[in-house]
């Protein structure tokens, strides 16, 4: 009687013991593998990590965006498997359904989500800067500083006023960590690519550096919204530096005078002391007056061949323009045009 009172509670006790295991076993599991990300299927969650963080800052961040469902686990596996002492910098994309695990082991190999860079449509540097910083960690200020850095500047064999001819306008991936100095290096990079020997042949053709082709792009760029227009433009330019006209662009007195506002351009206007008033100086302008877009740059390189010197917006505000071969034509084109803006009441 004894021994089967013994044995039965050797027995439960086992069962007890085993069931036991069992809990803590499904509990570790849970830990480990039950799916923790708060995302609804087909979305993505990004964790933001900035550079010089440490596992509480990753936590803080993962607390405050309402990341993972039950934190206390992911601090658990995450001291579990070390991952405090493997913090990477980065842009990480957390999927529906991801576990503990995943998402660790994720975080630990410091495989982050590239981010898609895009700018297009920038007239300075600091529009520039603002624009970049909202797609990587490098905030304006250091964006700033780097674009007006005078070493940087000069190491790329650039000045202050061709710098901004590095950045072509495109869609280009990035670390989302990358630096000011990084953003600068990998756009000379682009540059070089996009400088390819056929572009390089035509730049000789028109005996300009692609420096002076992006410079005169910047114009063409400001003077039409429309790239079917584009090459007629240039062409204008073309024959005007070839017959050593004046370019008379009215983009670059907006340039000089900081004020791309300027709906009708007046004679006071024209009278700026600047290097980019295209009415007093000949051939082109120092530097871009804006970063022109890959069309206009092409534009240029593929100019139309005309006998046109003169260009004026049609009166009927479409964007298009009256193409002259006379100033005489031209005349009674920019007559038109603004008879037009009187009658809309625009005088500046």
């Amino acid at each position: 009687m004894k021994k089967r009172l013994f044995y039965k509670i050797i027995g439960l006790f086992l069962l007890a013991l085993v069931a036991g295991i069992i809990v803590w076993g499904a509990n570790i599991y849970h830990r480990i593998y039950k799916p923790n990300v708060l995302v609804s299927d087909s979305t993505v969650k990004y964790l933001y990590i900035p550079t010089g963080s440490d596992f509480d800052d990753v936590v803080d961040s993962i607390n405050e965006n309402e990341i993972v469902e039950n934190v206390s686990s992911f601090i658990w596996l995450a001291k579990k498997k070390n991952y405090p002492n493997h913090v990477y910098p980065g842009r990480y994309a957390l999927k529906h359904e991801m576990n503990n695990n995943e998402i660790i082991n994720l975080l630990r190999s410091g495989y982050q989500e590239p981010v898609k860079v895009i700018f297009n449509s920038i007239r300075t540097k600091e529009q520039l800067a603002g624009r970049i910083a909202k797609q990587i960690e490098a905030d304006s200020l250091a964006l700033l500083k780097a674009f007006t850095n005078d070493s940087i500047i000069k190491g790329y064999g650039f000045k202050p006023e061709t710098f901004t001819c590095i950045f072509i306008p495109n869609t280009y991936e990035f670390w989302w960590n990358t630096t000011a100095e990084g953003f600068v290096q990998r756009m000379y990079k682009e540059y070089q690519w996009f400088w390819t020997a056929s572009r390089l042949a035509k730049a000789k053709t028109l005996n300009l550096t692609p420096v002076e082709v992006i410079t005169l792009a910047s114009i063409v760029d400001e003077e039409t919204i429309f790239n079917d227009e584009m090459q007629k433009v240039a062409g204008v330019y073309i024959n005007r530096l070839r017959k050593r006209m004046h370019l008379q662009a009215d983009p670059t007195l907006k340039f000089a005078l900081g004020d791309f506002s300027i709906k009708r351009v007046l004679t006071v206007h024209k009278q700026i002391d600047s290097p980019y008033n295209t009415y007093k100086r000949y051939g082109l302008p120092p530097g871009p007056i804006s970063i022109p877009s890959i069309a206009a740059i092409d534009a240029v390189l593929n100019y139309e061949q005309h006998d046109y010197l003169y260009f004026c917006a049609k009166p009927d505000f479409s964007g298009y323009h009256n193409f002259a071969k006379t100033l005489s034509q031209h005349n009674i084109n920019a007559r038109k045009y603004q008879r037009a803006l009187d009658k809309e009441k625009i005088w500046r």
